[in-house]
């Protein structure tokens, strides 16, 4: 096991399906490259096709969704359940693979099914391996489709799943609008509008990250 004078920053990638998980994390790969920072991403989608940037790390060396639902004749989320569990079974595989970082960045790349991480408690038990086990200092970030503001009841369910996940992790925990570009003008100006009615409070309100065009 890691011995406690090391340590590595990993930092997971959560939220829902097409919110831009996998973008974000390629352009945190490249920020950091542009500043000569070590930062390796490492995918633990097991149904993950592609990336910009080609994992470090990859769960589906050990174990693949599709592999899973063939053979074990599950569906999408029992089979995703049942990688994590396998993952978590098999510590010497994720010890070998975590290799020897030293000051280094971990982006985490995961699944968008988000009831991983609220309802289930396959991640928790992952970053209590990483924080106990590994001595890894570990964080989060939520991210959620900015489409979402122009929906009451998407947005509040969006909310609500991003708590769930900050309540169930218990780890430092930033939640990030993503895609506002693609935002209507509309909901722009009433956005703003009632960030200046409540003026620099903002408590519990998620911060904002814009696509590049």
């Amino acid at each position: 096991c890691r011995t406690s004078d090391r340590y590595v920053n990993l930092a997971l990638m959560l939220g829902p399906a097409g919110a831009g998980k996998s973008t974000f994390c390629a352009s945190l790969m490249a920020h950091a490259h542009s500043l000569g920072r070590n930062m390796h991403l490492f995918n633990l989608d097991p149904a993950a096709e592609r990336f910009e940037y080609e994992p470090t790390i990859d769960i589906r060396k050990l174990i693949s969704l599709e592999d899973v639902m063939e053979e074990m004749d599950l569906g999408p989320n029992g089979g995703l359940i049942y990688c994590f569990d396998y993952l978590l079974n098999n510590l010497d595989w994720l010890e070998t693979e975590l290799g020897e970082y030293d000051n280094d960045y971990l982006v985490i790349d995961c699944p968008g099914q988000i009831e991983l991480y609220t309802h289930f408690p396959v991640i928790s038990r992952f970053v209590e391996l990483m924080q106990q086990q590994f001595h890894f200092r570990v964080c989060a970030t939520y991210l959620l489709d900015s489409h979402f503001i122009d929906d009451k009841a998407k947005y509040f369910a969006g909310v609500l799943s991003a708590m769930s996940a900050m309540i169930n992790l218990d780890i430092s925990h930033l939640n990030i609008m993503t895609k506002m570009d693609l935002l209507s003008k509309k909901a722009k100006k009433e956005m703003i509008e009632k960030k200046k009615k409540k003026g620099e409070e903002g408590a519990g309100e998620m911060g904002v990250c814009q696509r590049d065009s």
